[in-house]
């Protein structure tokens, strides 16, 4: 019998560092995530994370964490830590290799005294509004800078002087000396410093002088040893200038940019602005709002690591932008926690039902399978009582055809408890149902007749003596699918009904003892987390993560 050889599909970004592993080029992959800490970090994110992490990993590599903090006007210490948080979440594990773009200043500051003195870089006092109209457009070429003919002896000096405070923010840069005519405006002389007396969260108040993003970071890349700095497709246009800086400034092993298409998610805000913006106007309660896609807020909200991995893996690496349905992302976290968490049950809207022929005062525990597609996960002992709850909607008092749950004369099930027959109900003064009353079977204990008899509706239910009382939180999409994400004013239109709090829930108390993260599969409602930020020991708060069941279907190949 002949040997099946296993077939591997690659991505166009491994078949390109086999290339180039294959032809010595590089004899190691280094690859790494370099983030702004200029907000939290979101879904896209996560695919550039994990593709970086896993060219690392796979190819036994090693794999750099770097925040490029080039630009203080922007950057928190906040930012910082949650970026850090989440990349570790997620499962990026970059060892020994935390780096910071601002510990490469000096070295950034010696590399632009190169380029002066090499006759490729000089200083120029044009204000923003003059670069931009002599840089030109996509159809004219740009006119050289009045600056550009400085001597170098003149620009080293001008140039110290930037660093020593002597200039004004904004009213001296320095500029890369290429071609002002090239049909590429990132190489029309782009700006490689600027002056900004600010306080760097990293550095303190040691520089003035801030290095640009295109600049700065293929040296940051450079000084590291990275041999593939994977990007996306945005960063095309700006690779002649990455490649250009390495090779001037003189670095003997430069790195490759290979860039891939962004995963952008439908009816999401992802942009940093907008969730500035949602955060400081109260809309939503921080950048971790289970309402947003922020890591941070996916992970609050339920979702792990686990299923955000799944999602990147079925969204796949191209060189194509295109657009992935949220469902899709809901799926992934359906499928990952079915099988891993307990089946409890939580009624939302309680309504009281008094099992009249049950003795008062009496307790017993009923078995109960916490997932009965796991038999694993083991049973549990669930209370029962003479006076339970079940959902509103679970009684009718005058149901349609078809409506097999609870109404007057009808027989249901308890979910692992007996058989109950409805008997009467009681109202307030405004015609609302307060109370319902039945009769239970004792031979039908476990949900199962002896006489062989069916019943069609099943419910569930949790006792009122034991039952937990707690929040829960219903979400749906923060911006209006139906109307689209933006008003035509370029504001985010948003949904009002994106929040749902339910303050009078019970919840059975084999979840009495949840902590922040802890999840479980409510029974008919969906898959709920307990919140991190709000829940406590006194009161439980939990985020519904996904519901049941979606119309998503899975694209066959």
């Amino acid at each position: 019998m002949e040997n099946e050889k296993e077939v591997v599909s690659k991505n166009f970004i491994e078949m390109e560092i086999d290339k180039d592993l294959a032809e010595g080029v590089y004899d190691t992959v280094c690859t790494r995530f370099p983030p702004e800490p200029n907000g939290y970090l979101h879904i896209g994110h996560a695919k550039s994370i994990l593709l970086n992490y896993g060219l690392a990993k796979k190819y036994n590599g090693e794999f750099h964490m770097r925040f490029d903090d080039t630009n203080p006007t922007k950057e928190r210490e906040e930012f910082v830590e949650s970026i850090k948080k989440d990349i570790q979440w997620l499962g990026a594990d970059w060892g020994d290799h935390l780096y910071f773009a601002s510990n490469y200043f000096d070295q950034m500051y010696e590399a632009a005294i190169t380029l002066i003195k090499k006759g490729r870089a000089y200083c120029s006092d044009l204000n923003a509004d003059q670069i931009r109209e002599y840089r030109g457009t996509l159809t004219e070429p740009g006119k050289e800078d009045p600056n550009a003919g400085r001597s170098i002896e003149e620009n080293l000096q001008i140039f110290e002087d930037m660093k020593n405070g002597k200039y004004e923010d904004g009213s001296m840069v320095l500029r890369a000396k290429i071609d002002m005519t090239s049909p590429n405006i990132n190489m029309r002389d782009p700006i490689l410093y600027r002056v900004a007396h600010m306080h760097h969260h990293n550095t303190g108040d040691k520089w003035c002088i801030y290095p640009m993003y295109d600049f700065a970071h293929p040296i940051e890349d450079a000084i590291e040893g990275i041999t593939h700095s994977i990007c996306t497709l945005e960063f095309e246009d700006h690779r002649p200038l990455y490649d250009w800086v390495v090779r001037e400034v003189g670095f003997a092993h430069p790195p490759r940019q290979i860039e891939f298409a962004k995963m952008y998610l439908t009816n999401v805000v992802t942009g940093k602005r907008y969730i500035k913006r949602l955060v400081e106007e109260g809309i939503v309660d921080g950048w971790d709002d289970p309402r947003l896609v922020s890591i941070a807020a996916l992970r609050r909200r339920g979702f792990t690591p686990e299923s955000i991995a799944k999602f990147v893996e079925l969204c796949g690496v191209s060189k194509s932008n295109s657009s992935v349905d949220y469902a899709m992302l809901e799926y992934c976290i359906r499928e990952d926690l079915k099988n891993k968490k307990s089946r409890v049950m939580a009624v939302l809207d309680p309504i009281k039902v008094v099992i009249d022929n049950y003795p008062e005062g009496q307790i017993e525990y009923l078995e109960a399978p916490n997932n009965l597609e796991n038999p694993e996960l083991g049973t549990r002992q669930v209370p029962f009582s003479r006076e339970i709850y079940i959902e509103r909607n679970d009684f009718m008092e005058e149901p349609p055809r078809k409506y097999f749950r609870m109404f007057p004369g009808n027989e249901v099930r308890l979910m692992n408890a007996y058989f109950v027959t409805c008997n009467s109900f009681e109202k307030d003064e405004n015609g609302n149902i307060t109370e319902i009353h039945c009769t239970y079977d004792p031979a039908s204990r476990g949900g199962n007749s002896p006489d062989g008899r069916k019943v069609k509706g099943t419910i569930h239910w949790v006792s009122c003596e034991t039952a937990v009382p707690a929040t829960i939180r219903l979400y749906e999409n923060i911006v209006d699918e139906e109307a689209g994400v933006y008003n035509e004013d370029g504001s985010l239109n948003l949904n009002p009904n994106s929040l749902t709090v339910l303050e009078n829930c019970y919840v059975e108390p084999s979840i009495a003892e949840a902590e922040a993260y802890d999840s479980f599969q409510f029974v008919r409602q969906g898959f709920f987390c307990v919140d991190a930020k709000d829940s406590s020991k006194e009161h439980l708060v939990f985020n519904r993560i996904v519901s049941l069941k979606s119309s998503y279907k899975l694209p066959t190949a």
